[in-house]
């Protein structure tokens, strides 16, 4: 059964769809929450309700990655008493500090810039792996992928000249989702120093339904509320929950089959997915396919494959 397994998880189509399919689910993640502001009628600078909508989203994550997880480990996933203060953790950087910054950022700029932007957290990744965490020596061509995604970020935020001098740049829009980039790395790194301790799905699920419960009783207590409840909005936050839970799972699979390097290159999909998907979404074609916003894609793109190049060649050197 086992062998089964890993034939069918190790198929290059199968890798290939599993992978788009997740990138694609990430993608929708910034089009879904600004269209979620507006089902559940939130204010841009209404932060209580934010932290709210984020909670909630979050707490159901969480419940589907434990569901999830226990059917497919034939057994209840529920975190040692040693490993509490893991999940603390990582509920911290990966849940709580993340989104709150994530939300922020996505009330005050497009989708489309904060899908080209949310994917600096991979290159935060590379400098805290190499100069905090020391997971990695530092290589060549981690150098040139990294330069090459952050001036496809810096592109982005820029429209490539000093505007950001001038104001058109604000520390609640783009300065906020390279905060949440941040948390995110410091969160992908604590994850493998972890799992080694304790299994990374239970980490995860139970990471997701704190961080989510401790946002929403935050959210709720600062007076945080939604304008307008429909099915829609309903059905919605639920997909979004879906979101985390499903393109985790799924991604954690082709992880356990298949080396890092040929999962991990094909993240190029996501903040291509992300642009796509909020041109068609939220209607923002016109900064989807102006110069600029595709020339920081392809840059951001080919630094993600080129980093990950790298690690492939390693491996196979081995």
């Amino acid at each position: 059964m086992n062998e089964m397994k890993s034939k069918f998880w190790t198929r290059g189509i199968v890798v290939l769809i599993t992978a788009f399919f997740c990138c694609t689910l990430w993608g929708s993640a910034s089009p879904a929450i600004k269209i979620g502001y507006k089902l559940f009628d939130i204010e841009a600078d209404d932060t209580a309700s934010r932290i709210l909508f984020a909670g909630i989203r979050f707490m159901i994550a969480g419940v589907m990655v434990i569901l999830t997880g226990s059917f497919m480990a034939k057994k209840v996933l529920i975190p040692r008493i040693v490993s509490i203060k893991y999940v603390a953790v990582l509920a911290m950087f990966q849940t709580i500090i993340q989104y709150i910054f994530f939300y922020m950022g996505l009330a005050h700029t497009s989708g489309v810039r904060g899908s080209i932007i949310n994917a600096a957290g991979s290159f935060f990744s590379i400098f805290l792996a190499v100069a905090v965490f020391h997971f990695e020596k530092l290589t060549l061509r981690k150098v040139i992928g990294s330069i090459l995604g952050f001036a496809g970020v810096l592109l982005v935020i820029t429209g490539g000249n000093l505007s950001f001098m001038e104001g058109s740049v604000s520390l609640q829009g783009e300065g906020a989702l390279l905060m949440a980039c941040l948390a995110s790395a410091f969160a992908g790194c604590f994850i493998k120093l972890f799992s080694s301790k304790e299994d990374p799905v239970t980490l995860s699920g139970w990471q997701f339904l704190i961080g989510g419960t401790v946002m929403t009783i935050v959210g709720y207590c600062f007076g945080g509320h939604f304008g307008s409840i429909s099915s829609a909005a309903v059905s919605l936050i639920i997909y979004m929950g879906f979101i985390s839970a499903g393109a985790y799972t799924l991604w954690g699979i082709l992880l356990k089959y298949n080396p890092v390097s040929l999962v991990t290159v094909l993240g190029f999909i996501n903040p291509v997915m992300g642009v796509i998907l909020s041109a068609i979404f939220l209607g923002e074609q016109s900064e989807a396919a102006n110069i600029t916003g595709i020339f920081a894609l392809v840059l951001v793109c080919a630094g993600i494959i080129v980093v990950n190049t790298s690690l492939e060649r390693k491996s196979r050197g081995k």
